[in-house]
């Protein structure tokens, strides 16, 4: 008997095992499927960049060259890590990681810059994936529906890639189609990270004893490291509060997953920001469009934070910094409907071939937020006083908007300048490197009030943090980060959405009348205080000059 159950067992061991190979095989059966598997991959990788830290660290002297030298080391070795973990993963695991890329004032700059990849380079379906979504979604070959497709996609993200195709009647589309399984595996990530939610592991507080408490008599991991664990794999340190983004994923990622949602977001900014003449939003074409499936007009560019392209094609950076910043001051200002998804892989910018004039093409309308209208009127408010130095009422519309007596670090975070810049005024000097350096190390100083702050902030906040980061990430690629010019735009549609409220609220033809000219007013303040420091630009530079002369005399 028990010849014949070892017999038995080895044989369906074997049988199951074929199976297995053959299931896995013909791509019926898919590792990721299982969250078993990607839970696994995430506490594999969670186990091996804690190790990494400890044991790398532990012998170095803490704030010495060389510990500073290794922590940078260890800090790639750990962001790679995690990166492999969301391309592995990917679906929410991606979108997690492409959120904390934007994390610049809080995670290490070997984080951000690694993450930063997943923008734009995430996995791929193959086009054996591509074709299946296309034939249950639209009912006909790809062959049927184009005259060419191309089987590179032009970029890939969390949800989808985009292919570039031509149409029978010649038209030139882009066609983004969703990952097939992104919508079971992204389902199932919220779910275990809910889990986990409140699971919290002694070891895990006993590194917050000793990192945050800054107590150096409790033997402990290498200072600042758990700060930034728990942001890369939050869903094992769940006491800092980041669990706001597993939220946030879990709101937004069914509208993310409708294609259908993104072109009618897609057609109501266009429609919002028609006067705008530089803004490009590529048309949608409903007849093949789906909620896996959307067909739009292609429209070609290089990415916005892209120097060269600019410098081949003469496209000035400061005239694209201050049309973005435009763009998007009207959006969160003005509307109350702002594109939550800047990255330079979203922002095209070319020349058009009629005209020759610069034009931005605004790409990825899948997540929206919308502001109720006293979040953006408190958010007006807060920034004509950030912008004006008024301390006060920085004071007054901070806390309005919850962040309480932690005020200073809500002003810091929305500008991303130190306090003392805030109070000396954020228009009066630029932003220089170190400044952001001790931005950046304060920042994990820092981290329980942070962590506490944005689970307090009203939630349409988290986006607009998000927003901010990724505009401030393409400002200081092109060199033109918080210029003097960017604030003044942000300040004219201030005026110009508080007038609005202020006349719709108000019956008296004199009121209005009044309100009417007391924003021409502060508009012309504004004018001319741009105009002043054009000059003072314009006079600086006729200095310089001289000086050069005076130094460098010509040859004879």
């Amino acid at each position: 008997m028990a010849r014949r159950a070892l017999r038995l067992a080895s044989w369906t061991s074997m049988a199951l095992a074929a199976s297995g190979f053959y299931l896995y095989g013909n791509k019926y059966l898919d590792p990721n499927d299982f969250g078993a598997v990607r839970v696994g991959r995430a506490v594999a990788t969670t186990a091996v960049i804690s190790y990494d830290y400890l044991t790398s660290l532990r012998s170095v002297p803490y704030g010495s060259e060389e510990y500073l030298q290794l922590r940078s080391e260890v800090h790639l070795r750990s962001a790679r890590r995690l990166c492999e973990l969301c391309c592995a993963n990917r679906g929410t695991f991606i979108k997690v990681g492409q959120h904390l890329a934007a994390l610049e004032y809080l995670l290490p700059q070997e984080y951000t810059s690694t993450l930063k990849v997943l923008h734009s380079q995430a996995p791929r379906s193959s086009m054996q994936e591509v074709c299946q979504v296309i034939r249950e979604d639209l009912g006909q070959e790809i062959h049927d529906l184009f005259v060419s497709f191309d089987d590179t996609p032009l970029g890939a993200a969390s949800l989808a890639q985009v292919h570039k195709a031509v149409l029978h009647d010649g038209r030139t589309v882009a066609v983004k189609v969703q990952h097939p399984k992104v919508q079971v595996q992204s389902s199932k990530d919220i779910l275990l990270m809910e889990i986990q939610k409140n699971h919290v592991t002694s070891q895990s507080l006993r590194f917050l004893v000793c990192e945050v408490g800054g107590d150096e008599s409790v033997p402990c991991g290498p200072p600042r490291v758990v700060e930034v664990l728990v942001l890369a794999v939050k869903q094992l340190f769940p006491e800092f509060e980041f669990m706001w983004l597993v939220d946030e994923a879990k709101k937004n990622l069914p509208l993310e997953l409708d294609f259908l949602n993104e072109g009618r977001n897609a057609e109501k900014v266009a429609q919002m920001l028609k006067h705008f003449d530089f803004l490009k939003v590529p048309q949608i074409y409903w007849e093949l469009s789906t909620k896996r499936v959307l067909l739009m007009e292609f429209v070609d560019g290089g990415q916005v934070n892209d120097r060269d392209y600019m410098e081949r094609n003469k496209i000035d950076v400061n005239e694209i910094s201050r049309l973005l910043g435009k763009m998007y001051s009207e959006m969160i200002f003005v509307n109350g409907f702002v594109h939550c998804d800047p990255h330079p892989g979203n922002v095209l910018v070319h020349k058009r071939p009629d005209t020759g004039r610069v034009e931005i093409v605004l790409l990825d309308h899948g997540l929206y937020q919308v502001l109720t209208e006293e979040f953006r009127l408190d958010y007006c408010h807060l920034w004509q006083s950030l912008i004006w130095t008024d301390m006060k009422r920085v004071e007054k519309y901070s806390q309005r908007l919850g962040a309480g007596r932690l005020y200073p670090l809500f002003a810091c975070m929305l500008t991303a300048r130190s306090w003392d810049s805030v109070t000396r005024g954020i228009s009066q000097a630029p932003v220089t490197a170190t400044e952001d350096s001790e931005i950046r190390d304060n920042a994990a100083n820092y981290l329980p009030q942070i962590s506490q702050l944005l689970n307090h902030v009203p939630r349409q906040m988290l986006l607009i943090f998000k927003t901010n980061d990724l505009l401030r990430g393409i400002e200081a690629a092109l060199g033109t980060r918080a210029s003097a010019s960017s604030f003044l735009n942000m300040s004219r549609c201030c005026i110009r959405a508080l007038a609005v409220h202020k006349k719709k609220n108000t019956r008296s033809f004199f009121r209005r009348t009044q309100i009417s000219l007391g924003e021409a007013f502060s508009l012309w303040q504004i004018n001319l205080h741009e105009l002043v420091l054009r000059v003072k630009a314009l006079r600086l530079a006729s200095w310089v000059l001289a000086l050069l002369c005076w130094l460098l005399p010509a040859p004879h």
